[in-house]
């Protein structure tokens, strides 16, 4: 049973009853500029765009018909309730920084959906009035709601169910409802081991022999093909116009014999538009060169039985646009296709979308809200040098107002992202296709039936599949070996992958042996100057937070490495060898690439033991026990990391094993092998490295003791 509160306005937090003509969406909630239409509480479905102001976020509508009809009232109100109020702060209370009086238009999207769940699951049980909803259906239902669910959603569930309660006391018509067990027990009860094999993991990196070729043909498409792309998107534009114009006149079609008649007669292929299943005349193709109207093309391929010569004979639709990129030192198209252009169109979208989701660090959302403009062109400095460009946009992740609410357009980032080249030319090639100040990514621009904002992450993660089976398919045709890219092992490539891996590549790959070698060491530069730059700071852990997951899983498995080959009877030598010995001894396992939550601390405790952290150089073939204040390669204050691609002879920082020693020797090997194939010159040069690099493997050999003799 449920009754109507008697003096309900006494308490701010309590909503009156809305009447069936009552706005879903109060107007104190909705921004100035959302003009999404607003829903009335009697219809059938809710549309709550009016609480999304995020381009890239998708417009939820909530439908009722989803709620058994018993509890469907009840279950309305307590959504109404959630929508245009707020959980007091003597509720949020101890529930953790995270916590929120209200939350995102999607969130409370997903919550209402999880409250239907449990309708329908006690509506299945004869329960028709949520007031019955006892201690033990709460039991019942949540052992079946959790089966089989990772540890870190059925904690989401257990939250969003405990605001069905919560919210109902706060409406104009209490149900009654039973506190759920788990806010009086200890939640952990109720909740999947942590044993960290479910959602305990964070996104998979993607693997390098995935990411090197993508990144390549993406950046390969921004920089060398786009001006083709583009000059021929034009063309065909101009063309499609005078398609749609053409009219069917004696010079039309005269016109149209000049062209066709004389193929036909030298056997020579059709214009032809190839579909999914056969191929076909091109008439607009053929209207915009002749003139003539496509039901006039189609009378005269009628008459000259155009229809099978084409399926036998299908021929290009070549435009009149240059075709200057190259591709493995050659033209990289015969000419540019009238059919194909959409096609490269899109693949060149998605190629600066990936670009600039990898190589800035940003989150996919903050990608998506990028606007022509973000990104000016710098002034010089003061001394004349070039100054850094410099992306300004909105970011969203924890984005507050005043009074702690979710703000749904998020909010102009205080600290720029840094852009490095190949993000610039991405940005750039995206303001030639959208006009001012337009999402770069607007569905509008970019052949979708996505709707109104960005492209969502859904219809990217479409077109990133698209674009490598096109890669794939163009690295066969051409005999591109190596450049296809491969399945990847931990699946789909996604717009939330990249941003991980870039962390992963900086940590792991210093010497960029995937693409764009000085790019990473560049990127670490930029990432690392954490207070002098205002990249980010520690409040806004931002891609540090990653970065330094990685880091820490990267030191941890050399110091493992160094460990093993030392109980394997490995001799050591160098100036940090005492301190190499002390990390390699005190190191903790991290098997796989499982990453917790809690983790992040942890990894920040890690690298925060500064002169026993270590880091393979595999470019400088040593380790490095990283101190700042000794390192010769002049670290940042707030570093925890070196600059491995600035490695220095003579730091006190290094030491080695006697496989480095052996792969110094193997490296002197090939110098001298290759300085046989050289100029003089080059070859000294070269000969002169390989003496230098057996010189310390000598030295390492002469000095180098165990584990055991140093201890």
């Amino acid at each position: 049973m449920t009754a109507t509160r008697v003096g309900a306005g006494a308490d701010p937090y309590v909503l009156p009853m809305p009447r069936p003509d009552s706005p879903v969406v109060l107007a104190k909630w909705i921004s100035p500029g959302n003009t999404h239409p607003n829903s009335r509480y009697q219809d059938p479905v809710w549309a709550l765009a009016p609480l999304i102001d995020n381009p890239a976020s998708q417009l939820c509508r909530i439908f009722w018909r989803n709620c058994p009809a018993p509890l469907r009232g009840q279950l309305k109100l307590i959504t109404w309730t959630m929508i245009n109020g707020q959980l007091k702060p003597t509720y949020l209370h101890g529930r953790g920084a995270q916590a929120r009086a209200r939350t995102s238009g999607g969130d409370m999207y997903a919550t209402c959906n999880e409250w239907m769940q449990l309708a329908r699951w006690l509506h299945r049980n004869g329960v028709t009035d949520l007031g019955a909803c006892t201690t033990e259906r709460w039991r019942s239902f949540l052992g079946e709601r959790l089966a089989g669910v990772a540890r870190t959603t059925a904690a989401i569930v257990c939250g969003r169910l405990t605001d069905l309660w919560a919210f109902g006391r706060l409406s104009a018509a209490p149900t009654g409802i039973a506190q759920p067990p788990w806010e009086t027990e200890s939640v952990d009860d109720f909740l999947p081991a942590a044993d960290g094999s479910h959602a305990e993991n964070t996104t998979e990196p993607l693997d390098p022999q995935v990411l090197g070729p993508l990144l390549t043909w993406a950046i390969r498409f921004v920089d060398d093909f786009a001006d083709d792309i583009l000059t021929a998107w034009a063309e065909r534009n101009r063309l499609t116009g005078l398609a749609a114009a053409g009219k069917a006149t004696t010079t039309t079609w005269a016109a149209l014999e000049d062209l066709l008649l004389p193929m036909l007669r030298d056997g020579k292929a059709l214009p032809a538009s190839t579909g999914k299943h056969k191929a076909s005349l091109s008439r607009q193709y053929v209207a915009a060169l002749t003139g003539a109207s496509v039901g006039q093309i189609h009378r005269f391929a009628l008459k000259h039985d155009l229809a099978t010569v084409v399926q036998q004979h299908p021929g290009p639709c070549p435009l009149d646009a240059p075709v200057r990129g190259r591709l493995d030192g050659r033209p990289w198209r015969e000419h540019m296709d009238f059919h194909e252009t959409p096609e490269l169109m899109r693949h060149l979208v998605t190629a600066a979308a990936v670009t600039c989701l990898y190589l800035t660090g940003m989150r996919p959302q903050e990608v998506q809200n990028l606007r022509s403009g973000c990104c000016p062109d710098p002034r010089p400095t003061t001394d004349g040098a070039p100054g850094r460009h410099l992306i300004r946009s909105h970011h969203f992740k924890n984005v507050t107002d005043s009074d702690g609410n979710h703000v749904s357009a998020g909010e102009v980032r205080a600290v720029p992202w840094v852009a490095i080249t190949p993000v610039v030319h991405a940005i750039r090639v995206l303001e030639r296709i959208v006009p001012e100040a337009e999402l770069l990514l607007g569905s509008a621009h970019h052949f979708t039936q996505d709707g109104a904002g960005s492209l969502r992450a859904g219809t990217l993660n479409l077109r990133i599949k698209d674009f490598v089976t096109w890669i794939n398919r163009e690295a066969a045709a051409k005999n591109l070996t190596g450049q296809a890219v491969p399945d990847d092992p931990h699946g789909p490539i996604n717009t939330n992958r990249f941003r991980r891996t870039l962390a992963w590549h900086i940590a792991r790959r210093p010497g960029g042996l995937v693409a764009l070698a000085i790019q990473y060491g560049h990127m670490r530069t930029v990432l690392d100057a954490r207070t002098s730059s205002r990249y980010g700071t520690r409040s806004r852990g931002g891609i540090h937070t990653v970065l330094d997951v990685e880091t820490a899983l990267t030191a941890a498995d050399t110091a493992a490495r160094l460990r093993d080959q030392l109980a394997a009877g490995e001799r050591i030598s160098g100036p940090a060898t005492q301190r190499a010995l002390t990390a390699a001894a005190h190191v903790p396992r991290f098997e796989g690439r499982i990453v917790p939550r809690t983790f992040v601390p942890k990894a920040r405790a890690y690298l925060a033991r500064d002169g026993i952290v270590l880091f393979d150089n595999s470019d400088a073939l040593l380790i490095c026990a990283f101190k700042r204040d000794t390192a010769l390669c002049e670290p940042g204050p707030g570093a925890n990391a070196p600059r491995q691609y600035d490695c220095r002879p003579g730091c006190p920082n290094t030491v080695r094993t006697d496989t480095h020693a052996q792969l110094l020797r193997q490296r002197a090997e090939e110098l001298d092998h290759l300085a046989d194939r050289l100029p003089p010159p080059v070859a000294r040069r070269l000969r002169t490295n390989a003496d230098r690099l057996r010189t310390t493997a000598d030295t390492h050999d002469s000095t180098a003791r165990t584990a055991e003799a140093l201890r």
